[in-house]
């Protein structure tokens, strides 16, 4: 079983293009997004209609569940530019398009092989605004997992590529598809690196494989996209980009 994990897509179709033609070249079972698809980037529809049709296995993130509740990005961000993004993204978004992130869940779990799990979430199990990394101490850790128990068990949420073994457990961050970030930022303003993130988990028998992959990304498409329309967050991403 080999399946390809992609998170925090941020809108950005030109990023998940390039990711699911890369997926499509080395092969894989199945795709699973780990959460944060629509908000922050240019193409919030066109990213959801992508997933909606890939009939993949979504996570909720904590982006996901602003575009359902209005008021929840406030006690996430302070930052107008980001709140402004978000209303946004929310008010292009057809009913259709708020139906579909309402099919997101959660957690969920995929029998890798009968000797193998992966166990999916977008923060922690228990919150999806909460900070998985590596440097989290491991008592920490166990609490933010309350008992969840898998041979792989995957986040999102931090834009930040890692894979870390906890307990004979491997947690893998696959990294943002859409803004990977530069280092971890804990709500400062990130520096945006212009490719795209995703990882590939492989299990035969008990044998497991991770993979962390970095696909390069034309800077002249992503800055073309930031300035389509009048995302908030449109300039900035030019800037970034440039």
């Amino acid at each position: 079983m080999r399946v390809a994990l992609i998170s925090d897509l941020h809108g950005n179709e030109v990023a998940l293009d390039a990711v699911l033609a890369d997926i499509q070249r080395r092969g894989a079972d199945r795709v699973v997004c780990l959460g944060d698809t629509a908000t922050l980037g240019p193409h919030p529809e066109a990213v959801l209609d992508r997933l909606r049709d890939l009939g993949c296995t979504c996570i909720l993130g904590n982006h996901d569940a602003f575009m359902l509740d209005a008021e929840l990005v406030r006690s996430y961000s302070e930052a107008p530019i980001i709140i402004e993004a978000v209303d946004w993204c929310r008010a292009r978004l057809s009913t259709e398009h708020l139906a579909f992130v309402k099919t997101f869940v959660a957690t969920s779990e995929i029998e890798l092989t009968p000797d193998a799990k992966l166990f999916l979430f977008h923060g922690t199990p228990r919150s999806h605004m909460e900070d998985l990394l590596c440097t989290t101490p491991p008592d920490k850790v166990d609490e933010m997992l309350g008992g969840h128990r898998a041979s792989v068990m995957a986040c999102g949420h931090t834009h930040i590529q890692m894979v870390r073994q906890h307990k004979s457990m491997l947690i893998v961050n696959p990294g943002s598809l859409g803004m990977p970030f530069e280092q971890y930022v804990q709500g400062k303003a990130p520096k945006i690196l212009p490719h795209a993130e995703y990882a590939i988990v492989e299990a035969d028998g008990a044998d497991i494989d991770v993979r962390l992959r970095r696909v390069a990304l034309d800077k002249k498409a992503l800055r073309t996209a930031a300035q389509a329309n009048d995302n908030p967050l449109g300039a900035e991403l030019a800037k970034q980009y440039a």
